[in-house]
């Protein structure tokens, strides 16, 4: 084992993967979701790819297609989904793909022999709406007028986490005024075999709340079915108010899309924007036209599986700040030096200087909006909204490099990175995504999603907090006593602790799962000083052992995430066994074995090139979709064995 080597040799790989502009592009997508919502999008505005692309699109569709003939929630799903197997199967046949062509003919046998497209989960059904492929009468009722209501009133949407807030707001301009594409042959046909020839014979409003099997993770509640029955009885009094409504959603939806350059916070609510726009007629011309090309080009990617959607127009922040640690960590075990690291830390930094974001948007408040100046994004400033981990992360660099390159971030924004940090805590110690927790856990209650988690209220989560933990501890040995910062790290250590389960373990919630929460659980207490023999950390230590394959590395299934329990993967995974081998060593680990048997394991599986292969994807959102991000197999080796060999070779901490 030559770990030197094997650093030098993932150095030249993320050079030679490295943008010009400092950051590193890479495949985001998995959710099975995404892509046949935009298609249906091009298909409704004639905007259909060319042949070139729509072939590489049913790649795609083929690639993910699974034995059964359906399509799972995201690309390496255990099982089908109602949901995303119709949009699917609607996709592909306005992609052009005849109905008896054997992956159209294996779709449609499974959704037929599962219950049917009438138990396709509420977006499933919402985006069909838009074709004319379902009835509006079949779907519970999004009222514009909640828009209307007082801010501080329980029910209005603006205290819903920002990503379902973002996309229920053009679901409900669009349910209210019934938006529906002009009816053809081929969206005729596709009722004939959807429905089996029974469209016109269905009693649209029984369908309401049917889910199929496959989509139930969130069945409904007793107080959703009871505010779906109230929202029933108040669509009838829908005109008092529908005008005024609908014009607030669209001031909300115009200036979301002006806050983010026309990326929006997310995909679906960029497609679901411009089909907005698009049904708007004439005075959404300009509004459609501007934002098509820049989804085009911020949220497609051609992959080796085909061309997909991505989850976001980019994880470059994310991905350069992670890279820009792991280096560092090179570089403090000696094992890469500085000239070797000098061109690509480089442009790493100016990536992160040029992405802070340097303005609050326009009349925050009144559109549900946080500040975020000073913070950094997920993906780019261009998009502009901020995330607590993505700013935490970013100060981190920001600090660990200062002073390295000519133009450095001004420290009156590395300040005000400091603030909106601490402008995000909650009040249970504890840091969100985007937001402040708005609402009461109880909205989750109301979740329609049928398919997703945890979709309703930015809460507290345990990498979050850590990330945000870690950044003020750097912050408070930078700035001394110009912030007050102990005990809000105080309270952040006290909201890690109290999510420790029984058995040692923190549940992550962006990725899969125990390990990565752990990581970032151990991580955190230990920079904020807690000791190794801490009985949080021993119990935590404990856990990872316990869990370390007989070849030296970690593996936890994608469904892990989904039943809140661990379950093993097929093989080694070289993120997961990072984490865990790094968490170990922050731990103060003392089973010397066991980490040089995890760090053999990682050396041995590198390539040539300097890669790590490609693994099953380890990122997840809202418990149930995974989502690739295929930078973690480059960085996190290399910033794992860093730290183990910087440890193997000094006294550790106490």
């Amino acid at each position: 084992m030559n770990v030197e080597q094997t650093l030098q040799r993932a150095l030249g790989n993320l050079s030679r993967l490295q943008a010009e502009r400092g950051s590193w592009p890479s495949d985001y997508g998995g959710p099975m979701f995404l892509l046949p919502m935009w298609v249906a999008l091009a298909y409704v505005s004639k905007r259909l790819p060319d042949a070139q692309r729509t072939a590489r699109l049913l790649t795609y569709f083929t690639n993910v297609q699974r034995p059964d003939g359906s399509i799972g929630l995201h690309a390496e799903s255990t099982s089908g989904s109602m949901f995303t197997s119709t949009l699917s199967y609607v996709a592909m046949r306005l992609l052009g793909l005849p109905a008896d062509d054997a992956r159209a003919v294996r779709l449609l046998e499974w959704i037929h022999g599962n219950g049917g497209a009438l138990g396709a989960a509420s977006w499933g059904k919402f985006t069909l709406c838009l074709l004319g492929l379902y009835d509006w009468k079949g779907i519970v009722p999004l009222l514009p007028e909640l828009w209307l209501l007082p801010a501080e009133a329980p029910l209005n949407p603006g205290r819903l986490w920002c990503h379902a807030r973002m996309v229920y707001l053009p679901m409900a301009w669009l349910y209210g005024t019934r938006s529906t594409a002009p009816d053809d042959p081929l969206l005729r046909a596709l009722r004939l075999e959807l429905y089996q020839g029974r469209y016109a014979e269905l009693n649209w409003e029984a369908q309401r709340e049917v889910v199929a099997k496959a989509d139930s993770y969130r069945p409904a509640t007793a107080a959703l079915k009871g505010v779906n029955l109230a929202q029933v009885g108040l669509e009838k009094l829908s005109g008092l108010l529908r005008k005024r409504a609908l014009e607030e959603c669209l001031k909300l939806i115009r200036h979301e899309d002006a806050a983010t350059h026309d990326l929006d916070i997310g995909p679906v609510n960029a497609v679901l924007n411009m089909f907005v726009h698009f049904f708007r007629g004439a005075e959404g011309r300009a509004d459609f036209e501007r934002g098509w090309p820049k989804f085009d080009k911020a949220y497609l990617w051609d992959g080796h599986d085909g061309l997909k959607m991505q989850g976001y127009n980019n994880a470059e922040l994310w991905d350069t700040a992670f890279a820009i640690q792991a280096i560092t960590a090179g570089e403090r075990a000696g094992l890469l030096s500085l000239d070797d690291t000098k061109s690509v830390l480089g442009k790493a930094y100016v990536f992160l200087r040029d992405n802070q974001i340097l303005e609050d948007v326009p009349e925050a408040a009144r559109h549900y909006r946080h500040p975020s100046r000073g913070g950094w994004p997920f993906s780019d400033r261009e998009h502009g909204w901020p995330i607590t981990d993505c700013t935490a992360e970013g100060l981190k660099c920001a600090l660990a490099l200062e002073g390295r390159f000519e133009k450095r971030i001004p420290e009156v924004l590395l300040h005000d990175a400091v603030k909106l940090i601490l402008s995000w805590q909650n009040d249970d110690g504890g840091w969100a995504t985007y937001e402040k927790q708005r609402g009461g856990t109880w909205l989750e209650a109301l979740n329609p999603s049928q398919v997703f988690g945890d979709i309703m209220v930015d809460t507290s989560f345990v990498e979050c907090t850590s990330a945000c933990v870690q950044a003020l501890v750097k912050a408070r040995e930078r700035f001394g006593s110009t912030f007050q910062l102990d005990e809000p790290i105080a309270r952040g250590v006290k909201f890690i602790r109290e999510q420790q389960r029984p058995d040692g373990s923190f549940e992550g919630s962006w990725a899969v799962c125990f390990t990565y929460g752990t990581w970032f659980a151990i991580s955190a207490l230990r920079a904020a000083g807690v000791s190794r023999n801490d009985p949080a950390i021993r119990r935590a230590v404990s856990f990872l052992l316990g869990k370390q394959r007989q070849d030296g590395s970690w593996s936890e299934h994608g469904d892990t995430c989904r039943e809140r329990r661990w379950l093993d993967g097929h093989e080694g995974h070289a993120a997961q066994t990072s984490w865990a081998l790094s968490a170990l060593v922050r731990a103060g680990c003392e089973d010397k074995a066991a980490l040089e048997k995890a760090a053999q394991w990682l050396c041995a599986r590198q390539g040539e090139d300097g890669s790590w292969p490609r693994e099953p994807m380890v990122g997840v959102f809202n418990r149930t979709c995974l989502i690739n991000y295929d930078c973690y197999r480059h960085y996190f080796p290399v910033w794992a064995l860093a730290e183990w060999t910087h440890v193997t070779t000094s006294v550790a901490s106490p």
